[in-house]
């Protein structure tokens, strides 16, 4: 299936809000003032008479048009890139994963790659896409991505093979299939030899993580302080490992976090 077409709107929304901003003024200088000057300059006995007509605001209108279409496609990016953080950062596990529609599950594991530092296009949003939901680029390398929100099927051999033939058919350097449940033997034996990453349900669970916890602010001067002077024995029960006096964000409660989260998340009550 072809993928939707997108219009200039769609494509500004796509952009980093600040890009829509600073192209609408770009597009409202030049409508506005730049093609008349261009055409003020000519020595052409046309063009010049038709320059003075613009200079003098001619095209204003279409200038104020363009601006406004740049600016409500910034503001769509804004509005949609917060959503796409909040998201993100109030998943709790397997359970928020499952409830998502096939959307919010495109946009959450998009915006996971976002903070990976990855620069991710989003073309199944909204149409049909032909099997590639995300394109991620890094580094000189673009790879493919199909999001699966299957709550009970396992992925099977068949659509690992399709993605397999659109990263060869787009010559991508790879792909990825992300889903909130498992893949099938069959389906994982296919990836051997080749560079396509199956990512389930636990695995994107623990991306999702990591990217939450890099996003949070570092302990305080006042958590670095106490976790000096307090007791000698206050060590992680998990691993050994020094704790670190944290925060409960939700009830404000203090306790002991190891300094190694999120590879490992012992606790200890203050």
């Amino acid at each position: 299936m072809a993928r939707r077409k997108q219009s200039g709107l769609d494509l500004i929304a796509a952009m980093p809000w600040p890009a829509g901003v600073l192209l609408g003024l770009i597009a409202f200088w030049l409508i506005r003032y730049g093609i008349g000057m261009y055409f003020s300059a000519q020595n052409s006995a046309a063009l010049r008479p038709m320059g003075e007509a613009l200079s003098k605001g001619a095209f204003s209108m279409l200038a104020w048009i363009a601006l406004g279409l740049c600016w409500i496609g910034a503001a769509a990016s804004f509005f949609k890139s917060r959503r796409r953080k909040a998201l993100l950062d109030t998943q709790t596990g397997l359970d928020s994963l499952s409830a998502m529609d096939w959307r919010q599950f495109e946009m959450l594991v998009g915006e996971a790659f976002r903070r990976r530092g990855y620069q991710v296009e989003e073309t199944g949003l909204g149409g049909a896409d032909g099997g590639i939901d995300l394109i991620l680029r890094k580094n000189g390398k673009t790879e493919l991505v199909q999001c699966k929100q299957w709550r009970t099927r396992q992925v099977k051999v068949p659509t690992v093979r399709e993605m397999w033939g659109l990263a060869a058919h787009h010559r991508a350097n790879g792909a990825k299939i992300v889903c909130v449940g498992n893949y099938t033997a069959d389906a994982a034996a296919f990836t051997e030899g080749k560079n396509i990453e199956l990512i389930n349900g636990s695995q994107l669970l623990e991306l999702v993580r990591d990217v939450q916890a890099d996003t949070r602010p570092g302990p305080t001067a006042d958590d670095v302080s106490a976790s000096h002077t307090a007791n000698s024995q206050t060590l992680c029960p998990n691993c050994g490992s020094a704790m670190v006096l944290r925060k409960n964000r939700n009830t404000g409660a203090q306790f002991w976090g190891c300094s190694n989260y999120p590879r490992c998340k012992g606790t200890r009550q203050v």
